[in-house]
């Protein structure tokens, strides 16, 4: 089995962009600039939204041209509809991604569709990028559970995973939305998922809300996953649950795969060095555990 771990480092959007504290485009683009020297090789710096909706994100284009790119690193956008890839597309993004979910109900809240009218709005996204050479990354929410409807069925995630994988996504990102997972329940969602995609186009979005992330982590490396989605002191809340802590920490990623002996290339001491200097911009305390002890 591959012993190296891809870490998807989403702090810079899915972090930030549930953070009340407006961050400047010199401090978002600051931020960029460290972790890409920390041995990451995908960022996900910014999604092309209406400001309207996600606030936080209205500077994308412009941290986009500010950023300094660094050779081996992709950097990477959330484009919801055509309008939002051509926005990424100007800025010159080396991948995007789409959102999906597996709830009904949270597609509704979230992006005001049904699961089958969030693929057809996908469809001239891929094509459109597809014809510019540039990979789409699927998000499937909700694997685990829904904030308005409860469990979650994992052949309706596995459903909408093959759908994503099959219209041209290179890797389909389960996310675990509200962190309701445990170790049984994440490992069932992955046995049928993975009868429709592959393990090595497979990542896990786990979210700390009830202290699970890193257990379910490892229940998906048990699987075979080898791609984790994480953000640098465990940036952004969870929306659902107020004062609930959202993304796993990448820090502690980072520790938790040190100890099982997995390769990352990532220096540890540098994120949370970063994860420190955002947290303190930001006017919140770092929610890695591990930053906190070695602090």
């Amino acid at each position: 089995m591959n012993d190296f771990v891809t870490i998807f480092e989403v702090g810079p959007r899915d972090g930030l962009q549930n953070e009340k504290q407006p961050l400047e485009v010199v401090d978002k683009v600051s931020l960029i600039d460290d972790l890409s020297q920390t041995g990451l090789t995908k960022i996900e710096a910014g999604s092309f939204v209406s400001p309207k909706w996600v606030p936080q994100m209205a500077s994308t284009a412009e941290v986009f041209d500010g950023i300094q790119r660094n050779e081996g690193i992709a950097y990477t956008a959330l484009t919801p509809n055509l309008k939002g890839f051509e926005g990424a597309l100007a800025a010159g993004v080396d991948e995007i991604a789409i959102f999906g979910a597996a709830s009904e109900s949270f597609s509704q809240k979230n992006i005001n569709c049904s699961i089958t009218e969030s693929i057809e709005r996908f469809k001239p996204v891929i094509a459109a990028a597809k014809a510019n050479k540039i990979p789409v990354r699927g998000y499937v929410s909700c694997v685990a559970g829904c904030p308005y409807e409860g469990e979650i069925e994992a052949s309706v995630v596995a459903r909408v995973s093959k759908t994503l994988f099959e219209m041209g996504c290179y890797e389909i990102s389960l996310g675990d939305t509200i962190g309701i997972g445990n170790p049984k329940t994440i490992s069932n969602m992955l046995s049928a998922v993975l009868t429709e995609v592959p393990v090595e186009k497979l990542a896990i979005h786990c979210h700390d809300t009830y202290g699970r992330a890193l257990a379910n982590i490892c229940a998906s490396l048990d699987a075979g996953v080898r791609t984790i989605d994480s953000s640098v002191a465990g940036l952004g809340g969870c929306p659902y649950a107020k004062g609930a802590s959202g993304n796993v920490a990448t820090e502690d990623v980072l520790d938790l795969l040190g100890g099982l002996g997995l390769n990352h290339g990532i220096d540890l001491n540098q994120i949370i060095k970063i994860g420190n200097s955002i947290s303190n911009k930001l006017g919140r305390s770092n929610q890695s555990k591990v930053a906190i002890a070695l602090t």
